[in-house]
């Protein structure tokens, strides 16, 4: 992990040690004053903390030179008060850290949710579902965990241990040198243990969404991995994964085991060497027996806060390396979007020389020109492979071309921020999903300020006849299993919310393929009829939307090769007669 982040395969980044560090300053400075509160409340807890020890050598040097009972009564008074100030002040430090950490954890929640919706959908599909569920979920929670716990617990216990550091060197500086030296041991063994728990947690994390993405694929495409006798083959590549994660949790492990027994041993050592040294300063006069016993007490105090470091630092590897992956969404690239971009002077969209490659592969396009005219419908066919869905893909501005333009009304369709880009293009595939909620908050999500009845037209708009149908109307919850709605239902309130978004350009890839020819038809002139004057982009396998369109665009390998009407593309004999002769031919497909 570098400073500035990396990426491993197609995933998203993990952020560096410098974007770390600038971020969590970042999220104090928005809740300074809790933070601050944290800091001073538990300076206070560990001062009172610091009275027993000293009070405890003050009532043996006393009781040795003949004190009274009186004198002895009141400090021993003076010590349950200390401890009660102690016990109370930790408490309330322990509050404010807590509720510090829960704002803490909603920023992040809320930052890492907006990051991944602004991400470009290439980049999405790249890093793929097991990466972003993992760090949305797994990762946060370990960032949670550590907010809530771990991290007021460690700092707390920082706090008591530098106090009880400086009392110990302010009541005998030759006897605190003695603890300090003592506490060598387990110097070395952490930052031994700190070297190589970063690299072996961000490995676990990875091997974890890295099997977590091979079980989804696995889950998403049973049917498919059942038809063509995958199961097998998804097995082997599954146990890799699962061997993965044992091999780097086992990493894990291991280093523990070295760190802990070290760390058990080496806290007797500092308090073994103030005794032998406490004895021969004793035997000399140089101290009273009193610094010597309370010297002992406060490095055998040491050993409370140091077990609260310690054992809480694998939680705080492991969340560090948990928050790396979650602000690596923040490192992820992005298009190139301008809110102050001018306003397109109108809906025309022009592809000028675009080429355009995945990753580091080929050009699967080349050299591709074509206008279309703002309230044409204008339908892209050609064979599978030609580049069909990528170049709608750049219509809509999902991705940038490598070469050359695509412009809406003179303005870089990338450009636009993504509220402005909604309005003028919209791009419908035949993935659609179902969120959360009733058929009314589906709807919603394009028209916030509609109403039932502009919904129930939306719905109508596109055939959804089984409205009607629905127990509790648009409050059904389709999430329900004995009210769950089928692909093409989903699909067709995918639709729906085309028509009530209204955009001033649909591109549709496959949009209906999931309906059956004759709904599908249906559907499509629906459509075509709700969004009169408005300009249809339709990339189809039915070559019947390319009957109906105004023109006719041909890909094949990349490139453009025809372009006109449906009579003028058949008469010229070429590329779409042939598709069109075997659709004719062939049961209604090219």
């Amino acid at each position: 992990m570098t400073d500035g982040g990396s990426a491993a395969g197609g995933g998203l980044p993990v952020a560096g040690s410098s974007w770390l560090r600038r971020a969590a300053f970042r999220l104090v400075r928005l809740d300074w004053r809790a933070f601050t509160a944290m800091l001073v409340l538990n300076a206070l807890a560990s001062a009172a903390g610091l009275a027993g020890p000293w009070l405890l050598g003050r009532i043996i040097d006393d009781v040795r030179d003949g004190a009274g009972v009186a004198t002895v009564d009141r400090l021993a008074l003076a010590l349950l008060g200390f401890a009660l100030a102690q016990f109370v002040l930790t408490r309330h430090a322990a509050r404010v850290g807590h509720r510090f950490g829960e704002r803490t954890l909603a920023r992040i929640r809320e930052e890492y949710t907006d990051r991944v919706l602004a991400l470009p959908v290439g980049v999405v599909e790249r890093a793929g579902a097991g990466d972003l569920t993992m760090r949305g979920t797994a990762d946060v929670a370990a960032v949670g965990a550590m907010l809530r716990g771990a991290g007021p617990d460690v700092l707390i216990a920082v706090v008591q241990a530098a106090f009880v550091v400086g009392a110990v060197v302010t009541l005998d500086p030759l006897l605190g040198g003695c603890g300090v030296l003592g506490l060598a041991g387990i110097w070395f063994a952490a930052r031994w243990y700190l070297r190589r728990a970063v690299p072996a947690y961000l490995a676990e994390g990875a091997a974890n969404s890295q099997l977590a993405e091979q079980l989804a694929a696995t889950s998403a495409g049973a049917r498919t991995v059942e038809a063509l006798g995958l199961g097998p083959r998804r097995l082997e590549t599954c146990q890799e994964a699962i061997d993965r994660c044992r091999e780097t949790r086992t990493r894990t492990l291991s280093l523990r085991s070295v760190l802990f027994p070290i760390v058990d041993v080496s806290y007797a050592i500092p308090v073994v060497a103030v005794l032998l040294a406490g004895g021969v300063l004793l035997g000399q006069g140089s101290v009273s027996l009193g610094t010597v016993v309370a010297a002992a007490l406060y490095l055998r105090q040491l050993s409370q806060p140091l077990d609260v470091i310690l054992l809480n630092l694998e939680l705080l590897q492991s969340s560090a390396a948990s928050f790396a992956r979650v602000e690596g969404a923040g490192l992820a690239p992005r298009a190139d979007r301008d809110a102050s971009a001018p306003e397109p002077a109108d809906d025309r969209l022009e592809v000028s020389g675009v080429r355009y490659a995945y990753d580091d592969g080929p050009d699967v396009l080349h050299g591709v020109d074509l206008t279309v005219r703002p309230g044409e419908r204008l339908a892209v066919v050609g064979p599978s492979g030609a580049g069909k869905t990528t170049l709608g893909r750049l219509l809509a501005g999902m991705d940038v071309p490598r070469s050359g333009s695509v412009t809406v009304g003179r303005v870089p369709v990338a450009g636009l921020d993504p509220a402005r880009l909604r309005e003028r293009v919209m791009l419908v595939t035949q993935e659609h999903h179902m969120f959360l909620g009733t058929v009314r908050d589906n709807l919603r999500i394009a028209a916030p300020e509609a109403t039932d009845d502009e919904f129930r037209a939306a719905l109508a708009a596109v055939g959804a006849d089984w409205m009607d149908e629905l127990p509790d109307g648009l409050d059904t919850e389709p999430g329900q299993e004995s009210e769950r709605l089928d692909g093409a239902q989903v699909q067709q309130l995918a639709l729906a919310r085309v028509v009530l978004a209204d955009p001033h350009t649909l591109i549709l890839d496959e949009a209906t393929a999931m309906l059956d020819p004759r709904t599908a038809r249906r559907t499509e002139r629906a459509l075509a009829a709700v969004l009169a004057g408005r300009t249809v982009i339709a990339i189809a396998h039915r070559l019947q939307t390319a009957h109906d369109a105004d023109r006719v665009a041909v890909l094949q390998d990349g490139r453009l090769t025809e372009l006109g009407t449906h009579d003028e593309l058949v008469a010229a004999g070429g590329t779409y007669a042939a598709l069109w002769h075997s659709w004719h031919g062939g049961g209604g497909y090219a």
